[in-house]
């Protein structure tokens, strides 16, 4: 089968299409063949191998791991013994490495659920790093409760589209920063306000937040606090992208902050488990989340895809398509 590999860190070039052995579904396992993947800035992180610290996992001169790609939707081709829960033919939607290929092969019980049926597969491939990610920053690591007034700086990014429809969801008042060029795309999906930081600086306004949601960190911390209420959580999903240990130095002086003070800021990394994906197609499902995508890619452009993402301006996601 064809699949993405690469074999030495770089920039997108180092990836290429190259024939594969196909998985063959193993006890518990079933095989999907993709029909979409999503493009996640994991991805052109691992490309990179940046920041370096990574690279004491991901492998010090090369990439111990040489496929690419986790979000996947597709139907299921094969199963193994003593998987109950799929059939042939199946639509489902999940994460696995390798995503980036026709095929990939997946454990029933790990982070794989039948695909909403309202989304295409490209929709549906768009929604498990960002979705959960934004689901897990709101739910569990800002406490969202229904009234509370939240704020998601970078609100047009693939996070920060679904940081929206969710916290929308869990009836919260959300504001939205984002460029001129998104304001309209961030309201059509459910912001109550949205700022433009190209006019408006947020961390200057009147207005204080119980919760901020982070996909950017381009403001300090103590500019950050100065809006949040009193007993109110900033979390950090995202940020600059150094070369050497970014975003750690963040994390580590907002843990240090809250030793000291009576808001709560941190820092988180999302997992995937087949509670949240189910809460997600439920919820898309039910038209309450819909993925944002701003442009698909066939399999053999993916080095065109990844640099777009690369540059920061993507509208919510970029989908790889395989044929």
């Amino acid at each position: 089968m064809r699949a993405a590999v690469y074999c030495d860190y770089g920039p997108p070039r180092v990836v290429r299409i190259a024939q594969v052995e196909k998985p063959v579904a193993g006890d518990g396992q079933i095989v999907v063949r993709v029909r979409a993947a999503a493009v996640n800035p994991l991805d052109w992180h691992y490309i990179r191998g940046t920041p370096y610290i990574g690279r004491l996992e991901m492998g010090l001169r090369r990439p111990k791991v040489t496929r690419l790609g986790v979000d996947f939707a597709g139907t299921v081709e094969s199963v193994g013994p003593h998987v109950t829960r799929f059939k042939v033919g199946d639509e489902v939607y999940g994460g696995r490495t390798g995503a980036f290929a026709q095929y990939v092969a997946v454990r029933a019980d790990r982070a794989v659920v039948p695909k909403p049926a309202r989304l295409s597969f490209e929709q549906a491939a768009a929604i498990p790093i960002a979705a959960v990610t934004a689901l897990q920053a709101l739910r569990d690591q800002g406490a969202v409760r229904p009234g509370q007034r939240v704020l998601i700086n970078g609100a047009s990014g693939g996070v920060g589209t679904f940081a929206v429809q969710i916290a929308k969801s869990l009836g919260a008042h959300v504001t939205g920063v984002c460029s001129a060029r998104n304001v309209a795309m961030v309201r059509s999906i459910g912001a109550d306000s949205v700022i433009d930081y190209t006019k408006d600086d947020f961390t200057r306004g009147a207005q204080r937040y119980d919760v901020i949601i982070d996909n950017v960190g381009n403001h300090s911390l103590s500019a950050l606090r100065r809006v949040l209420t009193p007993t109110g959580r900033y979390v950090i999903v995202g940020g600059p992208s150094g070369r050497w240990l970014d975003p750690l130095p963040r994390a580590f002086a907002a843990k240090a902050t809250s030793w000291f003070v009576k808001q709560d800021l941190r820092f988180f990394i999302s997992e995937f488990n087949q509670r949240d994906l189910t809460l997600l197609r439920d919820l898309a499902q039910a038209g309450r989340v819909t993925p944002v995508i701003d442009r698909t890619y066939p399999l053999d452009q993916l080095q065109a895809a990844v640099a777009y993402l690369e540059t920061g301006r993507a509208r919510g996601k970029v989908v790889v398509t395989i044929d």
